[in-house]
């Protein structure tokens, strides 16, 4: 863990490089993603089949690749009574959520008299990759699954790698409208989906968290299909004063930094006394954790504390772009309101950022590695396309010919200037 004193000679320049820092997986993985992806564009089924045994231990049939519609019911019965409501009661609220972000179709004639105007459809599919072996993700396919079920697709293919599959991940799919789960993992399910496979049929758009080769996978098809983006390690900003509870901000910093040892956790208060305690609460924490191993790694290797004013840290978010940000004081609007990039803010102290993974409704699928300042969370927006209207009569297309001509021969594209010229029953060579 790192600390910096925002008084301290060269702070910005250090913190600034401390926040750049690659916290990517160090190994390149690239040229396996490339031979899987060509082998399963290839040999199709054979090569999934294949990949199932070399890189799972596992020997699928074509028939067994697909979760039946009696395994999922089997197993989301399977999952406990607390658990299946505490689904249910995320999926409603999630949603609700996103069906108020629902854009609407607009139609309009403007001064020239074109009638113009767009529509909103959803993607007919939508492939949700789902990741197996670390730990069971039943939140991963909610706030994948329902805000596509939201927007109107049609079909939605979950893949997750083969293995047992866990009750509340059933249960979540069930709950979330999945129309059908394959047992594949890996660059290999990232191909299936793009370019099918077999029985797998490919879909429009991929999304999804995955690890290193998914990633390398998802950036490789863009363009064959849509992606969500390419997910980085978790990372999580706390800014607070020392009216907090050190025991309550030591769990939202390790709330991040147990996803992955290359998570960032960073805590920005005006108080070193309370920064001390946070850190000896986090050392207490860790020596009872059952994910230490890796929260441990986090916070040694990538964790910092800044002791700055309070009045500091929305440039100090802005600078690191934070996926999730805690405002953890009283009236955070007025820090939290001049932040500009961040992918979620959680404002007060009784709003940490695992409501947000799970319950509040919003998407806890969220820009990370700094790409907050271009770009957002998943949405309902992330299912639908739009598509724009032009109708012209005569009278109108007269009004937009003339400047169209003028254009397209600025441009030296003489049939362009035709289709125009034509309709005024003008001759034009070229």
């Amino acid at each position: 863990m790192r600390r910096f004193v925002s008084d301290d000679p060269g702070f910005t320049d250090a913190f600034t490089a401390f926040v750049g820092e690659r916290r990517d997986t160090p190994h390149d993985v690239d040229a396996v993603v490339a031979d899987v992806l060509a082998a399963v564009r290839a040999e199709g089924v054979d090569a999934l089949l294949r990949f199932a045994r070399e890189f799972d231990g596992l020997e699928l049939t074509q028939d067994t690749l697909r979760v039946t519609a009696e395994e999922v019911e089997a197993g989301a019965a399977a999952c406990s009574r607390e658990v299946r409501d505490a689904i249910d009661f995320a999926a409603a609220r999630i949603r609700a959520y996103h069906e108020r972000q629902r854009p609407a179709d607009q139609w309009f004639t403007d001064a020239a008299g074109v009638e113009l105007g767009w529509r909103w459809t959803a993607l007919e599919s939508v492939g949700i990759y789902v990741p197996g072996g670390r730990a069971a993700y039943p939140s991963t396919v909610l706030m994948n699954a329902v805000p596509a079920a939201a927007a109107g697709v049609e079909r939605i293919a979950m893949v997750t790698p083969p293995g047992k599959l866990q009750p509340a991940v059933l249960a979540a799919a069930r709950a979330a409208g999945v129309s059908e789960i394959w047992r594949v993992g890996g660059a290999q399910a990232v191909a299936a989906l793009a370019y099918g496979a077999g029985p797998i049929r490919p879909v429009d758009k991929i999304v999804g968290p995955g690890n290193a080769y998914v990633t390398a996978a998802k950036r490789r098809v863009y363009g064959v299909v849509g992606i969500d983006a390419l997910a980085g390690p978790s990372e999580i900003v706390v800014v607070s004063d020392s009216a907090s509870d050190p025991a309550w901000i030591a769990a939202d910093l390790l709330s991040q930094a147990e996803h992955d040892p290359a998570a960032q956790s960073i805590l920005i208060t005006d108080d070193r006394a309370f920064a001390d305690r946070v850190e000896v609460e986090v050392e207490r924490q860790l020596a009872t954790l059952t994910t230490a191993t890796d929260a441990r790694a986090s916070w040694r290797d990538h964790g910092a504390i800044v002791i700055a004013p309070l009045d500091e840290a929305p440039r100090l978010v802005d600078l690191i772009a934070p996926e999730h940000v805690e405002f953890a004081i009283d009236n955070p609007e007025r820090l939290a309101d001049r932040v500009r990039h961040a992918g979620a803010i959680f404002l007060g102290r009784h709003a940490p950022e695992a409501i947000g993974d799970y319950v509040a409704g919003s998407n806890h699928v969220l820009p990370t590695s700094r790409a907050a300042r271009f770009s957002s969370g998943l949405s309902l927006y992330d299912f639908l396309k739009r598509t724009s209207i032009v109708k012209c009569d005569a009278e109108a297309f007269a009004k937009l010919a003339p400047a169209t001509i003028a254009l397209a021969d600025a441009e030296g594209l003489p049939a362009h200037a035709r289709s125009a010229a034509i309709r005024l029953g003008q001759s034009r060579q070229g």
